[in-house]
């Protein structure tokens, strides 16, 4: 009897142990926002001298004025700062400043003016190299000027950028913009163009490189990158399938790594809104991941919160996707 009684005591003790466990990792929910919180953003414009160019930023600011982490967004080709709201949106409620980039030259102006039979090709023409160095060379100046800013006592975001935690991110070609700025070494001559300011990254929609191997081109990276892609995210420009993006994950050694690949996503599923020839429907549960999965990978890596960590490396992720989504991660 006393055995028993033991038995039972120890399984007691044992069932209360994991209820406390369960009860502290579910205190942590990347989806909640301060319902008071009024999303608020500021537009500016970095000249960068060097360059004679100019770049548009939109800012949305989170709803205190200490200093918070930074986290960059590079929109896709024909895009601008003003897509991808959801994310900005978001990511400033839970307490990010948040910077969205606009590239000219590789923006919405590509295809605003053009009669409709012609702007395929004025996209297809504004996919170049060209374009590509002009928007990794964006990305620093943008952090020099922000750095600037928040140094200068009379600037309304002077004092509320913590510039030791930046975090970069972008879609299409602003994901491999993103790719390039922090850590991708590139085919020729070994080039590379990663900003050491940058401490993780999240591409939505990654691709591999058109020459050499993926393999090369990401084996070096050193920080935390989170990858985001669909079953059926092709891009309508550049010929970049499935098979580009999925190369990417198991390239990356060193560092931590994340990838969900979302059932059915189209390669709309990471902006606002549908495409020009989407096939599928847009399914809402898409977003609710994506701003969940981000979320929790700029609370553990950017600001170092282990319940974030816990969450993302834990059953957090499954608990908000679909079964049909895929999901993997390696947390070196």
């Amino acid at each position: 009897m006393k055995g028993f009684c033991a038995i039972a005591v120890r399984a007691l003790l044992l069932l209360l142990s994991l209820a406390v466990v369960e009860a502290c990792a579910g205190t942590y929910d990347p989806l909640a926002v301060d319902v008071a919180y009024h999303p608020s953003h500021v537009d500016l414009n970095v000249h960068d001298a060097a360059r004679d160019r100019d770049i548009p930023l939109r800012v949305y600011l989170p709803p205190n004025t200490t200093p918070e982490p930074v986290v960059l967004f590079s929109h896709g080709l024909g895009g601008s700062r003003t897509g991808s709201t959801f994310l900005g949106e978001h990511w400033a409620a839970r307490g990010y400043v948040a910077v969205f980039l606009q590239h000219p030259g590789s923006d919405d102006s590509v295809w605003k003016d053009e009669p409709g039979r012609e702007r395929m090709r004025a996209m297809n023409q504004a996919a170049s190299l060209d374009n590509f160095l002009l928007r990794v060379q964006d990305v620093p100046a943008v952090l020099n000027q922000l750095a600037i800013w928040n140094a200068a006592k009379t600037n309304q975001l002077a004092g509320r950028l913590d510039m030791k935690k930046v975090g970069m991110s972008g879609h299409s070609f602003g994901a491999v913009t993103t790719e390039a700025v922090s850590g991708e070494t590139l085919p020729v001559g070994g080039q590379t163009f990663t900003d050491p300011r940058i401490t993780a990254a999240i591409a939505f929609s990654p691709s591999s490189p058109k020459t050499g191997s993926a393999a090369k081109a990401f084996g070096s990276v050193q920080i935390p990158w989170m990858l985001m892609t669909g079953t059926k995210d092709v891009a309508p420009i550049g010929d970049t399938d499935v098979v580009s993006r999925l190369a990417v994950y198991p390239a990356l050694h060193g560092a931590p790594k994340y990838e969900v690949v979302l059932h059915k996503a189209e390669h709309s599923a990471f902006t606002d809104r549908a495409l020009p020839g989407d096939r599928e429907q847009r399914n809402p549960n898409h977003h609710r991941v994506i701003l969940a999965l981000s979320t929790a990978f700029w609370d553990a890596y950017l600001r170092g919160d282990a319940d974030a960590l816990a969450w993302l490396n834990g059953p957090g992720p499954r608990s908000v996707m679909e079964p049909d989504d895929r999901w993997q991660f390696s947390a070196h």
